[in-house]
Order: structure tokens, then sequence, then C-alpha cells
């Protein structure tokens, strides 16, 4: 099937590595050009240069009230327009309600919550100014943390449900302008985020074994199974596809 992404362009946050770079790989396959962006400038120049003169690369944190312009101001003058973005930051620390700090609650909500609000509405902005035919597509990555409680996560569980709502309070918002606003909820994806959280327990190969025997597909999922999805979702081949929240997470999340 012909996603149609030939041509477009797409701003990538936490682009340079995990789920982000996976996606950035298979919107590039597929014909479209990305602005990387990222916190680590080794970390975005490889990126960029493996993926090739489709890609541009900006070294930025979310956290900065800057960064969201700056994307999408690089993204109209390196490639002309701009057709959309997946919203990815880096998952918090861990932590529990009880131990966990304000300053810890603050640089959470900073990036992870306010910063990718920030990055969406000046997405909007350009999809519409600059858009063709004012169409576009948002893909927010999200966390099962989203619908379920992910324990030692106590951050991510505080914080991601709110941006589920935001996900789909935006939808209807932006709907009657042509542009469509997603939410994406990885499970265990074998990324290095992941693997940290395995290797904290103490015992990674016993932690992994453990997540694996309570997902149907009884294994990790791998990163770029995870950007097939996403590069879909934002594709125009998902015409139709707004509001939703969608599990990439081998059948892990229990309820309906």
């Amino acid at each position: 099937m012909d996603l149609g992404l030939s041509g477009r362009v797409y701003v990538v946050s936490g682009g340079s590595r995990g789920l982000g770079r996976a996606t950035a790989q298979v919107l590039v396959d597929e014909g479209a050009s990305v602005v990387v962006l990222a916190r680590s400038a080794d970390d975005v120049d490889a990126a960029v240069s493996e993926l090739g003169s489709s890609a541009a690369g900006i070294v930025a944190d979310l956290a900065d009230p800057g960064t969201a312009a700056l994307a999408v101001t690089v993204a109209v003058e390196r490639f002309g327009h701009l057709d959309g973005g997946l919203i990815s930051v880096g998952g918090p620390s861990g932590g529990s309600v009880l131990t966990t700090t304000d300053d810890q609650w603050r640089a959470a909500f900073d990036s992870v919550f306010l910063g990718s609000i920030r990055l969406a509405r000046a997405l909007c902005e350009g999809i519409s100014a600059t858009g063709r035919a004012r169409t576009g597509s948002l893909a927010w990555v999200l966390s099962s943390s989203a619908v379920e409680v992910i324990p030692g996560l106590t951050t991510s569980n505080g914080l991601r449900p709110g941006l589920a709502m935001v996900v789909k309070d935006l939808a209807d918002e932006v709907g009657p302008a042509g542009i469509r606003v997603n939410g994406l909820l990885p499970g265990r994806i074998a990324t290095d985020r992941i693997a940290t959280l395995d290797a904290g327990t103490g015992d990674a190969d016993r932690a992994r074994e453990r997540q694996e025997a309570g997902i149907p597909l009884r294994r990790y999922g791998e990163p770029e199974e995870f950007g097939r999805v996403a590069a879909f979702v934002l594709s125009p081949a998902a015409s139709y596809l707004t509001g939703g929240l969608i599990r990439v997470d081998g059948g892990a999340i229990r309820h309906p």
C-alpha cells in the first residue's frame, strides 16, 4: 500500500534514538522529509547522517519555550512546507508518589507535558500556514501509563493520562481545519529506555522475562514495528483516523 508520504515534511521530536528514530527512518524510506529534534548533538548528527539528504537536525530541548517555533521554522526553510509531526519526549524519571519531589514533578511537567503541547501548537500553526490543501497529522507518543498505572513511574502515570485527553481535545479543535491528531501507546518496545528500566531492577534478564510473560505475543516489540505504525498514522493513508489512542503493545493492556 502506498502511504502517500512522498514529498511530505514532518518534525520528529526525540528523533535521534528509540521510537522517534525508528519513525523517522520509516518516513524517509517512504519518501518523506524529516526534521529530527533531540538534545544530544552527537545523536542528532548521527541520525541525520544515516537518514541522508531528506533529513535536517536541531539540537534543542522541548522544555525550552523557543524550541517549538524553531522546529517549524527549520522545517519550512529547509523543505518548503510542513505536514505534521511526531511528538515524542524522553520518559521522566522513576519514583513513587511519596518519594517524587516537587522539583522532579516540575521538570517532568515542563518537558513531558508543557513542552509537547507547545510543539503541538506550533505544528498546527505551521501546517495551517504551509501544508498542502491545509491537511496534516500529529501523532503523540504517550505510553500505556495513559490508561493504566506502571509501577515505579509515578510522574508518567500522573502526566500521560492528561496528555491523552489533550490529544482528543486538540483533535476536536483542529479537525475542521483538516488536521488529524492521534495518540500512540507503546508498551515494552526494545529501546534503550526500556533496557535502562529493566537494568534498574538489578537483574535485567529476569525483568525482561517477567515482562514478556505478561505480553500475549510473549516478546518485546522492535522499534521499527512501532515506527511503521506511527508512519501510517501520520500518513494520508490514515485520512479518517483522528482522536484515537492506538496501542502498540503486543496486547499487554488487559482492558478493552
